[in-house]
């Protein structure tokens, strides 16, 4: 493995929201380690706090967390290299997450602070167009200081051509969408899902089966298991992230590659919650020490598991082992600053 499969890509908070980041970092991975190489800043963009990559062409997109969001795309050379294909507005504030839908055609970006849903249509080269779409979420969760009104955290596409799924925060709840391709609009699909009150829900996983999914709460620090069908998302269960004393408030989650295992970012205890899926409940199998408090993201490559520490500045890099789905520690952490995302 070489060239461009072997560059990770991280985003990070540069001085706009209070990080040090100065942009877009590429780092060379070394497939038979997992280690990270620096090959320095290669877009200098504000606050590009998630990024994501086109499913078939060579093209990164960031999300500007910003007051008035903004989305960038960049087409990707082999050695990490960025070169800006263009900037759009997202129509809200600090958009925090975005997703490119399976067909390539069109990008979905999360807007945290204006509480909405925009959609952006792909060219050929997939340069973004002008926006095609913007849905607001209306109304409040349970904790007044986080849920004072909508806070759309993640926007999540399913593979198979099902509903794009829309994790609120700020009103406790998924809402689904059906995309009308040629208009590029979404139509709602009821009924969305409202998690119990206070779940602050962020981020969710989907299984490779298709058939089910689960769900961080960062406010309540639980993780929810859920049946998906195409009435819905049904709850079977519901686990604490951690087994920590201590301030928990989760972050990222993933499924293993082989579906057996459920990875979950624990910030404030700093660690990697590790959950068995063959049973009815998820299990937790292992708790591991990220070396920071605040793993904010991570990524999981081939057999690797790379954490991004925001506070710690530092991207950590585990082994984790096939047969038990236990990460393991490897070499030392990698100082990035202010990392938000690791996107392989």
């Amino acid at each position: 493995m070489s060239g461009q499969d072997a560059i990770v890509h991280i985003g990070g908070y540069t001085a706009e929201s209070g990080g040090r980041a100065e942009g877009i970092v590429a780092a060379r991975r070394d497939p038979a380690t997992g280690a990270l190489t620096p090959l320095g800043t290669v877009a200098v963009t504000p606050s590009p706090s998630f990024l994501v990559r086109h499913p078939a062409l060579p093209v990164l997109y960031a999300v500007n967390e910003l007051a008035e969001g903004q989305v960038s795309a960049f087409r990707t050379g082999p050695e990490g290299d960025l070169d800006p294909l263009g900037v759009r507005p997202t129509g809200g504030a600090e958009p925090c997450h975005l997703a490119v839908a399976p067909d390539g055609r069109h990008l979905f970006v999360a807007n945290y602070g204006g509480g909405s849903v925009a959609v952006f249509p792909l060219d050929a080269d997939g340069t973004p167009g002008e926006r095609s779409d913007l849905v607001r979420h209306e109304g409040h969760g349970a904790d007044p200081d986080r849920q004072e009104k909508a806070h759309c955290h993640m926007v999540s596409p399913d593979p198979a051509g099902g509903p794009l799924l829309a994790v609120d925060l700020g009103t406790d709840s998924v809402y689904r969408y059906d995309l009308d391709a040629p208009s590029g609009r979404l139509v709602p699909r009821a009924p969305r899902l409202r998690t119990p009150a206070g779940t602050g829900p962020r981020h969710l996983a989907r299984h490779p089966d298709g058939r089910r999914c689960w769900l961080v709460g960062e406010l309540d620090g639980t993780v929810t298991a859920y049946d998906l069908t195409p009435d819905g998302l049904h709850q079977r269960v519901r686990v604490d992230a951690s087994g920590r004393a201590g301030h928990v408030q989760p972050s990222e989650v993933a499924v293993g590659p082989d579906g057996r295992f459920l990875y979950v970012g624990n910030r404030g205890v700093g660690t990697v919650a590790v959950f068995a899926l063959d049973g009815e409940a998820p299990e937790l199998v292992a708790e591991v020490d990220t070396g920071g408090e605040w793993p904010r993201h991570f990524a999981l490559t081939g057999e690797h598991l790379h954490v991004a520490d925001e506070r710690a500045g530092m991207i950590r890099i585990f082994r984790v082992d096939p047969g038990t789905g236990v990460p393991e520690p490897v070499g030392e952490p990698v100082p990035v600053a202010s990392p938000t995302c690791v996107c392989p």
